[in-house]
This record gives C-alpha cells, structure tokens and sequence, in this order.
C-alpha cells in the first residue's frame, strides 16, 4: 500500500494541489489517483447527473504516461497526473460539443480549445465532462439530451448553472478542479449553490475559443464572455487559473500579464456590500454571510468599509440592456429550432426583462465605459470589494420558467454577478456556511487583472467560513 492510501484520507478526496505533489513524490501513481476518482464518479454520480460523458479509457492511458513522465524524470506541470472535468460547450477533441442540445449530440470537436490544451499543458488529465443547460444560458442545469444535474447538498434546489454539472461534480468528489465559463454567473453561481470556490477571469486572462462554432461572437459576448476553474478549495483555484491563463492567437482579446500586480497600500482597505444599489431582498442567511467574511478579512489586518462603488445598480442593469439585443437576440434563432422546453421559455422570459433596440444597446455601451472608469478608480482606494453573489440562497428547480415577475426577481437577486460580468471584472465566489442544508457564499471582487488580491483574500474567508467538501450526495 502506498503512503498516500495508507494516510487516512481517500485520494479522491484530496485537493489537486496535494495529488500533485504525491504523483510528483511518487507516493501515488497517476493511475491511483485517476482510478481513485472514476471510481468516485461511479459511487456518486448516478445520484447527481453531474457527468455526462465520462473518459475512463483515455483517463487511464493518459494517467499511465504520466507516471512514466515522472519515472523518467521528466520535467512536470503544476497539476501532472490531477484529474480534471471540462465543460460540454467546450471543445474537447474527440468528444462532443453538445451544448446540452439534441440536436448537437454528434458536434464532435477536431482539436481542443486553448482552454482544454493549457490543463493538458499543465499536467492535467480530464477524466470526464460536465453538464450544463441547453445553450448554457440558464442558472439551473437541465435539458433535454442528458438530464437534470442535482445539488448534492439537497436535491430539490439548482446545482447552479451553466457550469452546474462542474460544481456538483467537485463538490461530490469526482476530481478537484472542474472547468467552467462565465457571462452572467455561469461559474460564480453553481460555486455558490454547491460550497465550492469558483473563479471569473478578467475577460482576456483565459483563452476562449470552439472551432465547433462557426459563426462570429456577439460584442457582448468578447466583453462579457470567459473560461475560467472551479475547485473545492482556493489553492487548487490559484493554481488551476495560472495554468489557464497561457494566450493563444485564436483569442484577439488575451493579453499577457503578470500574475501579481503591483502592491497596494496596508492595510488594503476591503469595500463591504450587503445589499446592492439598496434595493433590498437580502436573505439574512446571505447578509449574514458578507458580515462574516468581512469579520474573517478585518481580523487578518484588512481594512473593511461598509461603502459602495459607484452605479451599482445601473451596472447590474447594464446586463439585459446589453445583452438582450446582442447575445440572446443571436441565441433566439437557434433556441426556436433546436432548444428544449426549458430553455424557450427562459429565452422568452428573459427577453421579457428589456429589449430596447440599437440605441439602447450603443448607450449602454457608452455608459459601461463610463461606470468601469468610476469603478477602477474607486479599487485604487479600496482594492477589494466583498458583496453578494446571489441575495438568496440557491433556488428551487425550474424557478426561471414561472412567469415574468418570478424571473424579473432573479434578476435583481443576482444583480452582484451581473454588475461584475458587465464591467468585465474579476470575481471569486467562496463558500461562508450553509444555510437550510445548503450552502452559501460571498464574492471577492477587484479591479482589472488584480485576480491575485481575490484569491488572497478568499482564501482567508475561506479558512475561517467554508464548509467541508467533498461531500456524499444527500438526495
């Protein structure tokens, strides 16, 4: 028996950090622990749909060539021999770019998108895909091709989404790290309803591109759009975004720069919101939880404020204004021919929350620039800003197709991912508790390419506040 099986703790159950180092020490084989967790995934996963399409035989084979790799003293990446998920509206070569759509099921990617190659760059093995809903445009994860995706907390409420199978699978212990991607929470959201740690980019850190799709991105799409890591704990989320954030030239947007940014002034002063623009409808479980981190920050020598950037609100709204007339209005094509009941309707209800035609759209680009401007200069006072990802706990299933009020609701609900996804901005979402049996979080924003004082920052909220992952599904 190994060292590492011999130590207590399963290594399916380990963070990616840790199977690294036992891989590259040669306390465990890559092929223990890819093993490992496949056979976690066949434990767990038929309870939470959270897989899709797992990659056992190509997981092995690769696991075995990393174990030579470190047999014959190779130099290695940051995460060799960790397995991983990848998201099914990613191209993965070999595998499909199914978008949760019918339709799409044989969409059989060439190559892998720069975001799958930069995890195999780094060492990375993919040991199966994730689910998400149809077209990737809803908070909850369901559809039509593969099934609904379970919070393995409880049950009856959303895994999250788009990347809700990403969530639910690392917080059930099928692999550390999960990939996922971002226009209005898409990774920050199923993080928050799964009590796990997620992270969106500042759009042009991470590589985003599918050669499976051969239409041209909407505008708000390059602005708002990114791929990024989900993890169960924050190291593993600062590794895993360094080893994404290699450019490639099928990305116009990638810039490179520098992991840390400059220093900022001591004690960095922590901007803490609990209820944005005033608008109320903080649950007290989430108001709670922001007091909490801001408590956990200010007791590691940070200085917390309880202080706003500017246009909160406005920003939030900015999404449907944006949006609407560009990245759904392009959506609706494709949702009327090939999309399920599901996401029609919440196509439809969305679209419902404002449309406004081109000169709404060029306004609300104007008045972007102008807010992110306001914002950068409020981070050079207060560097980092601690809000809401959700003002309520994770929703029952299927609450976007009720009616237009329902909807309209939710939206003001997740106003604090929708202003950081408007803006462009980085943002980490950290579990602080749980609430009911299930969890929620907070979100640790900054300025542009400032992901480093995030992550800092998280991982002492993180310390202090998470709950306990992984976790057995609890129906």
């Amino acid at each position: 028996m190994s060292a590492a099986a011999s130590s207590g703790t399963p290594l399916w159950a380990r963070d990616g950090v840790d199977l690294a180092w036992l891989i590259r020490s040669r306390q465990a084989s890559a092929r223990e622990v890819v093993q490992a967790c496949l056979d976690r995934m066949e434990a767990v996963n038929p309870a939470i749909n959270a897989v899709v399409l797992s990659l056992a035989d190509e997981a092995l084979a690769a696991a075995d060539a990393a174990d030579r790799a470190v047999a014959a003293g190779e130099a290695v990446g940051p995460l060799h021999g960790v397995p991983v998920t990848t998201k099914v509206n990613t191209d993965q070569k070999g595998c499909p770019t199914d978008n949760g759509i019918v339709a799409f099921k044989d969409l059989v990617a060439q190559d892998d998108s720069p975001v799958v190659a930069n995890l195999r760059r780094a060492g990375a093995i993919v040991i199966g895909r994730t689910n998400t809903p149809g077209f990737s445009m809803r908070w909850f994860t369901d559809n039509d091709l593969h099934g609904l995706t379970k919070n393995p907390w409880r049950g009856d409420v959303t895994a999250g989404g788009s990347s809700g199978g990403a969530g639910a699978a690392i917080a059930a212990g099928i692999g550390p790290i999960s990939q996922g991607n971002d226009i209005a929470g898409s990774i920050r959201y199923p993080a928050y309803c799964n009590g796990v740690t997620g992270i969106r980019p500042t759009f042009g850190r991470v590589p985003s591109f599918n050669g499976t799709s051969k239409g041209t991105r909407p505008i708000s799409s390059q602005l708002m759009a990114v791929n990024g890591p989900l993890a169960r704990r924050i190291r593993d989320l600062r590794v895993a975004f360094q080893a994404l954030s290699v450019g490639s030239p099928l990305d116009p947007r990638c810039v490179d720069v520098p992991f840390e940014g400059p220093p900022v002034g001591r004690p960095i002063r922590v901007a803490m919101v609990v209820d944005p623009a005033g608008r109320g409808g903080v649950h007290p479980a989430v108001a709670d939880g922001i007091r909490a981190a801001g408590r956990a920050l200010a007791d590691a020598g940070y200085l917390v404020e309880e202080v706003e950037p500017p246009r909160f609100g406005e920003a939030a709204d900015l999404w449907t204004a944006i949006g609407n007339d560009d990245v759904m209005a392009q959506l609706a094509g494709p949702v009327a021919e090939y999309g399920d009941a599901g996401i029609r309707t919440a196509s439809r209800l969305w679209m419902a929350q404002g449309s406004g035609g081109f000169e709404v759209f060029r306004q609300a680009l104007a008045t972007r620039e102008k807010i992110l401007m306001e914002w950068q200069l409020f981070f050079e006072e207060r560097p980092i800003l601690l809000a809401p990802v959700s003002t309520v706990p994770p929703y029952p299933h299927d609450r976007d197709l009720v009616d237009e009020a329902t909807t309209a609701a939710m939206f003001a609900e997740q106003r604090g991912m929708l202003a950081v996804s408007v803006l462009g901005l980085p943002g980490v979402s950290v579990p602080v508790g749980l609430a009911d049996g299930v969890p929620v979080g907070v979100q640790v924003v900054a300025g542009r390419y400032r992901e480093d004082l995030c992550l800092d920052a998280a991982e002492i909220i993180e310390a202090r506040l998470a709950p306990a992952t992984p976790i057995d599904p609890r129906g």
